[in-house]
C-alpha cells in the first residue's frame, strides 16, 4: 500500500508541476505581457495530453483539466491575444496556434497597420524585469504545429535580429522602432496589456494596508508615494529613487 501511495503522489506531482510553472509565469511579481498567455495555454494542452502509460485517475484528471481550460479560453479576448502573440518577437511564428488560424491573424495585423494613424508616437516603456527565464523557455518549446505560414510583410527584416527568450519584448521593440516604426507603435499598444489582473490586485492590496481607518485623511498623492516606497523597499531601489528625486 505504501508503494502504491508513493506512485500516486509522484504521478500527481508530475501533472501539477506544469500548472505551478505557468502560474508563476503569469502571476508572478514581475510584469508579464498578455502575449505569453496563448503560448502558456498551448504548453498546458501539450503536457496534459493523455498517454498510454497514464492510469485511469490521471486520464480523468487530464481530461477534466483540458475541458475546463477550453471553456475558460472561450471567455477570453482571443483576437487580442492572437495579435499580441504575433507582435511578440519570441512567439511571432505563432506556433502556439493551429496552422489554419495563422493566415487570419496576419491578415488582421496588416489591416491594423493600414488603419493606424502615423501621428503621435511616443517611445515605448520597457519593463524592468520579466518572468522566470528557465520557465519561459518551456513556452517556446511547445507548439500546436510547426511554423510554415510566413509572417506578414511588415515583419520583413526582424528575423535579422531575433529576440532571445530572456529579452523583454518592449525593450526589443524599443531598439527596433527606427526600422519598424508603425509596427513598434502597434506592438506598444498590445504588449502593454498584462497577462492577468494579479499585478493590479496586488497593488490594491498594498494600498489597502496603507489606507486604514486611522490614516483615512491621507491625500491621494501621499498614498501614491507610500505605495511607490513600498515597491522600492521590496526591490531594493529606494536609494535610486531618492537620489533621482522621484518623491518630490
Amino acid at each position: 500500500h505504501v508503494s502504491v501511495c508513493v506512485c500516486v503522489r509522484v504521478r500527481v506531482r508530475v501533472c501539477v508541476f506544469p500548472l505551478k510553472d505557468v502560474t508563476e509565469i503569469l502571476g508572478g511579481e514581475a510584469y508579464v505581457s498578455c502575449s505569453v498567455v496563448l503560448p502558456a495555454l498551448c504548453h498546458l494542452r501539450h503536457v496534459m495530453e493523455v498517454t498510454e502509460d497514464d492510469p485511469a485517475y490521471v486520464v480523468k484528471f487530464k481530461t477534466a483539466f483540458k475541458t475546463d481550460l477550453a471553456s475558460r479560453q472561450e471567455n477570453t479576448n482571443n483576437e487580442w491575444l492572437k495579435i499580441a502573440t504575433a507582435l511578440e518577437p519570441r512567439f511571432k511564428d505563432l506556433k502556439s496556434l493551429p496552422k489554419s488560424d495563422r493566415p487570419e491573424v496576419w491578415t488582421t495585423l496588416e489591416r491594423l497597420l493600414q488603419e493606424q494613424s502615423p501621428r503621435a508616437r511616443s517611445a515605448p516603456q520597457a519593463a524592468e524585469d520579466g518572468p522566470p527565464k528557465k520557465k519561459m523557455s518551456l513556452l517556446v518549446m511547445g507548439s500546436d504545429s510547426e511554423s510554415e505560414v510566413q509572417p506578414t510583410e511588415a515583419f520583413t527584416g526582424t528575423e535579422q535580429s531575433p529576440a532571445g527568450i530572456e529579452d523583454c519584448p518592449l525593450e526589443w521593440w524599443s531598439s527596433h522602432s527606427g526600422a519598424h516604426e508603425q509596427l513598434a507603435s502597434l506592438a506598444r499598444k498590445y504588449l502593454a496589456t498584462p497577462s492577468s489582473t494579479v499585478p493590479c490586485e496586488r497593488l490594491f492590496s498594498v494600498a489597502g494596508h496603507i489606507v486604514q481607518k486611522k490614516r483615512s485623511a491621507l491625500l491621494s498623492e501621499n498614498v501614491n508615494k507610500l505605495v511607490c516606497l513600498t515597491s522600492w523597499l521590496k526591490e531594493g531601489n529606494l536609494y535610486h529613487g531618492v537620489v533621482n528625486g522621484c518623491l518630490t
